[in-house]
């Protein structure tokens, strides 16, 4: 949408995600605001909420660009590098959905272990088979690795030790001894993958962590392994995974993330025993929600009033 130019009124540009009415509220006295979508060609905004692609290109139609606040932890989306050139502030939220991912995250693996889904799904077809999910496994049996270990993983693993599992981790980024000190064991990924019976994936997504676990990493992990990916779908291979599964090398594989979201008649959600897949949905809950938008609207208000917004992930060069 084009936004119409009125000198000395900052203007926001709220992306089809962010709820207007809230950023309106949070932001009526310092700006007007706009809902809109990319690409944004001719218009000349001064800030933008978004969990939109922001490529480049888009940065340069905006030349009075000065924030890019996403409602997210991740901002892969967004190009930072443009951005930080051409003097924009790039926000995330970084720590507003820890407790649910990790939640998510645990209740995913949870329900491969003990077969909760296969198992229902197997009643409503009519069966009563204690066994219709396969052989299932004690939780305090299980062998967890987690790839990243940063806030989320860190939640992770202390929710999966009070369980009484055993779990490794691996961050290229930390020292052991800060692994060792949230209760894991460090390890380099192709001991970690050869090590778990399950294996949850908790990374960023950066061009070095594209495709972390493919092919060959997935054939490291034992015969009947479990996979959870909340994450980031570029973080797997995912037809590598969903072959895996299909073929028996992997007992069960649970995703709340997938390469086309939301799924197309040309790029349908997977289906498969022993899989679970869920609508992208590990960060949700009524608190989180509103916390994202509210903290969004904060790193905004925060440029708007010439400060430092305090979740920056850039540090603009002019």
């Amino acid at each position: 949408m084009r936004i119409a130019a009125d000198d000395g009124v900052s203007r926001v540009l709220c992306g089809p995600s962010f709820p207007v009415e809230a950023a309106r509220a949070g932001l009526e006295a310092l700006a007007r605001v706009e809902e809109g979508a990319p690409p944004w060609s001719g218009d000349d905004v001064e800030a933008l909420l978004t969990f939109e692609p922001v490529s480049a290109e888009d940065v340069v139609r905006l030349p009075s660009l000065r924030v890019i606040a996403t409602p997210s932890v991740g901002f892969d989306h967004v190009d930072v590098v443009a951005a930080s050139a051409r003097g924009v502030w790039v926000c995330n939220v970084p720590d507003y959905c820890v407790d649910e991912m990790a939640d998510h995250s645990l209740a995913l693996l949870l329900s491969l272990v003990r077969g909760v889904v296969e198992l229902d799904r197997s009643v409503r077809d009519g069966r009563w088979e204690y066994d219709a999910a396969g052989p299932l496994r004690r939780v305090q049996d299980v062998r967890l690795g987690i790839v990243g270990f940063g806030r989320i993983g860190r939640a992770v693993a202390q929710r999966a030790l009070a369980l009484g599992m055993d779990v490794g981790a691996h961050d290229p980024f930390l020292a052991d001894d800060e692994i060792v000190a949230a209760g894991a064991r460090p390890l380099a990924l192709p001991e970690l993958l050869e090590a778990s019976d399950a294996v949850s994936i908790h990374a960023p997504l950066t061009p070095d962590t594209q495709g972390l676990l493919g092919a060959a990493e997935i054939a490291r992990l034992p015969r009947g392994a479990l996979v959870v990916n909340a994450a980031r779908p570029g973080l797997v291979d995912t037809p590598a995974l969903l072959a895996a599964l299909d073929g028996g090398q992997l007992g069960g594989v649970a995703l709340d993330v997938l390469d086309v979201e939301p799924p197309t008649t040309e790029e349908p959600a997977p289906a498969s025993p022993r899989l679970v897949v869920n609508p992208h949905a590990g960060w949700y809950s009524e608190r989180a929600d509103a916390e994202v938008v509210a903290r969004s609207i904060e790193s905004v208000r925060d440029v708007l009033e010439g400060r430092r917004p305090r979740t920056a992930i850039n540090e603009p060069t002019r």
